[in-house]
């Protein structure tokens, strides 16, 4: 997704950039800005384009989707007395049926509607329990992660190479030296406010070997996700139309057709790849970290310990920690459709902004310019 975001600014720029060539050589006597004032507008736009997707980004496809992969609908139980019926036939019923009838209350359920079944309903409650910034909790171990996770990666891509293979190596063991410090963001997301410091809930090393295979699962996935696509794309030799878009003009219809559905299959097998293997192997990482939060910290949102009892009585530090197949088992289809649908409205503003941002790129050209004169 940032890849398609950075491609549709930098189209915005070039765009601008177009403009501003064809006026000067259009009219040699008409006024235009200067070039280090466009340079300057869209610097800052584009600053403003980063902050925003990775604000998007974080709070939305970071906190607001853990917290919908581990909230557990909550359910309210009232009762019925029959002695306080108003069923019509009550009153004709005899002495001997009123006692053989069942005196007994009965229980119902009603399930409560998530927390997580909105953004806005998520927001709202995280600003009205943790403050304001709760939006981004967890960020200073966000940066704290991925600045580890940028050297630690360096490192050892500059040990054992930059092809495909050795980096995919680099990142799933990079994921795995880390995972103590990823679980400890999603902790610090999911808990209530306290008191306590971040770095005095760091989780212990025998909670972190709970971890090392679904982060490994996890970090597969991820590259599966990338690779995969990049893998089919030279295999159908589309690189050869992407440096030299003349080669494509050059073909026949037919063929032209046949490269348009080779790119389609080639961007279908990466949402394929992360809707049928990330997104499950992620949702999956985070209940079995979900599950190895202390006792002593209690959830912003509904959350089952037990996973519907399912949690094996294996104690690690005063924890429990769930198997991985449990972990995805007990998260219900309605919560898959949720987070499905999360994911679905985090595309749809990405795109939006995008297109808002380059948009405004384009019109402060024309404005600098003197294409456009506001009254």
């Amino acid at each position: 997704m940032s890849g398609i975001a950075h491609h549709l600014l930098k189209r915005g720029i070039d765009a601008g950039r177009e403009s501003y060539r064809s006026n000067s050589q259009a009219s040699d006597d008409k006024p235009f800005g200067n070039p280090h004032a466009v340079a300057a507008t869209l610097g800052i736009t584009a600053l403003l384009w980063f902050l925003a997707m990775n604000a998007i980004h974080y709070v939305y496809g970071g906190v607001v989707a853990t917290l919908t992969m581990i909230e557990t609908p909550t359910a309210t139980a009232f009762t019925v007395d029959p002695a306080q019926s108003d069923e019509v036939d009550a009153p004709l019923l005899s002495g001997d049926e009123k006692k053989s009838s069942s005196t007994e209350p009965e229980l119902f359920y009603v399930k409560t509607k998530p927390i997580t079944s909105k953004i806005r309903t998520t927001i709202k409650h995280l600003v009205a329990v943790a403050g304001p910034w709760s939006r981004f909790r967890g960020l200073q171990v966000a940066m704290l992660y991925h600045f580890l996770h940028h050297m630690i990666f360096q490192l050892l891509t500059a040990l054992i190479g930059h092809r495909m293979i050795p980096q995919s190596l680099a990142a799933v063991a990079t994921a795995v030296i880390l995972c103590r410090l990823q679980m400890l963001w999603n902790h610090v997301v999911i808990s209530a406010p306290s008191e306590k410091k971040w770095y005095r809930c760091f989780p212990t090393i025998e909670q972190g070997k709970k971890i090392i295979l679904p982060t490994a699962v996890w970090a597969i996935a991820e590259q599966a996700t990338i690779y995969v696509p990049i893998t089919l794309f030279y295999a159908f030799n589309l690189d050869a139309y992407a440096q030299n878009p003349q080669n494509f003009g050059n073909l026949s219809e037919m063929q032209q057709k046949s490269i348009m559905l080779a790119s389609l299959a080639v961007m279908m097998s990466g949402l394929v790849t992360a809707a049928l293997i990330t997104v499950p192997a992620s949702v999956t990482l985070n209940r079995v970290q979900a599950s190895l939060l202390s006792e002593e910290h209690d959830t912003i949102v509904p959350f089952d310990r037990t996973f519907g009892g399912k949690v094996q009585p294996e104690v690690v530090s005063g924890t429990c920690a769930v198997s991985m197949l449990d972990a995805w088992k007990t998260f219900d289809w309605a919560a898959r459709l949720r987070l499905i649908g999360l994911y679905a409205k985090i595309f749809a503003i990405q795109i939006s902004t995008c297109i808002f941002f380059v948009a405004l790129a384009v019109f402060e050209v024309r404005m600098i310019n003197g294409d456009y004169v506001l009254y």
